[in-house]
């Protein structure tokens, strides 16, 4: 280090000397000969490049991290903000202000099942509203869906028909549209009356149980079924068991009881309209043409017809109900979590009233 540098001013000076310039040959005389056991100045250098590398390193790895927590209390902030304002804003929605005269729609569309838009802890509040609201002059029944759960369907009649003996001069229609079958046509018996497109289906006047048989298919891959329970017919029903006469005799009986019950709610709500004919409650589906001439429905409309020439008025109003912003927010996580836990072990058959 020269007399005119700074003390504190450290140089790292080449392998060859200050002297030295790239590219040209050392020479003996320019490159000192050690003595035994003396250390090379170069160490110093390659340490202190070394030691500047790692601290470069540390300091990139420290600015990515410090961006990814940022990030992420950003994130969590925005979703913490989000859930907040839903959760105010979310609840079943009040019914809409009525200042003229109209109709009152309620869809009821796809599977009629818990836990959807179908079910009767959402319809039946939708129901109420359009009943009591004075300027609602009636309520049509929109439906495309092919059936469901008999229980689901089952409370939705009965609502109708109770809410229908609370405000008797307030009529309901039931319209179908692609299709009102099965348990959609359970809910339709409750309406004054039906109507329908020409190629609408209608009936499937039904119930069905599905489910498969495994037996013989775990005899060939060698595959043993160890279930045990606690109760002769707590496994009724199981797939990867036997078909038991006396229990497969059980539950026709349990499906003739719900039918029982589908037929009755038909004929109460339908009276002297339906045909004398049986196969009308066997399961059989129909178009609107056909179930026109066997007295399923009443005639050939649609909903804006009904409500401008059976209603008479030119307004309507929509009460179906739907999920709120909470829900459809959430709705996808739930839905896989939960099918991830009941993907897990087979679904139970139960009831259906389905085509």
């Amino acid at each position: 280090m020269s007399q005119n540098t700074p003390p504190d001013d450290v140089r790292i000076e080449p392998p060859g000397g200050p002297d030295y310039h790239p590219g040209e040959p050392r020479s003996e005389e320019k490159t000192p000969r050690r003595e035994k056991g003396e250390t090379s100045p170069d160490w110093a250098r390659d340490a202190l490049l070394d030691m500047a590398r790692h601290g470069l390193v540390e300091q990139r790895r420290a600015r990515r991290w410090k961006v990814f927590f940022r990030f992420l209390s950003v994130a969590l902030v925005v979703w913490s903000l989000t859930l907040i304002t839903l959760l105010f804003t979310a609840g079943d929605r009040s019914a809409p202000s009525v200042s003229k005269p109209a109709a009152a729609v309620i869809d009821i569309s796809g599977l009629i099942a818990a836990g959807e838009t179908t079910e009767a802890r959402r319809v039946i509040p939708q129901l109420e509203k359009a009943f009591k609201e004075e300027n609602v002059k009636g309520i049509v029944l929109r439906l495309n869906t092919p059936g469901g759960s008999p229980v689901q369907s089952s409370a939705i009649f009965n609502a109708i028909r109770e809410l229908k003996g609370e405000y008797p001069d307030k009529p309901v229609y039931a319209v179908a549209e692609d299709m009102a079958a099965s348990g959609g046509y359970f809910i339709a018996a409750a309406a004054d009356e039906i109507y329908a497109n020409p190629s609408s289906i209608l009936g499937s006047i039904g119930v069905r149980m599905g489910s498969f048989g495994f037996v013989d298919a775990m005899e060939k891959l060698g595959i043993e079924r160890r279930l045990l329970t606690a109760g002769e017919n707590k496994a009724l029903g199981d797939p990867f068991s036997p078909s038991d006469p006396e229990q497969t005799a059980y539950l026709e009986s349990v499906l003739g009881e719900i039918h029982d019950q589908f037929i009755e709610a038909v004929k109460s709500g339908r009276g002297d309209r339906l045909d004398d004919d049986k196969a009308i409650f066997s399961g059989l589906f129909y178009t609107g043409e056909t179930a026109l001439e066997n007295g399923l429905i009443d005639g050939i409309d649609s909903v804006r017809g009904v409500i401008r020439e059976r209603i008479g008025v030119k307004h309507q109003i929509d009460l179906t109900p739907r999920s709120n912003r909470l829900e459809q927010l959430l709705g996808a996580t739930a839905e896989e979590f939960g099918s991830a836990l009941t993907a897990i072990k087979s679904e139970p058959a139960r009831p259906m009233m389905l085509p």
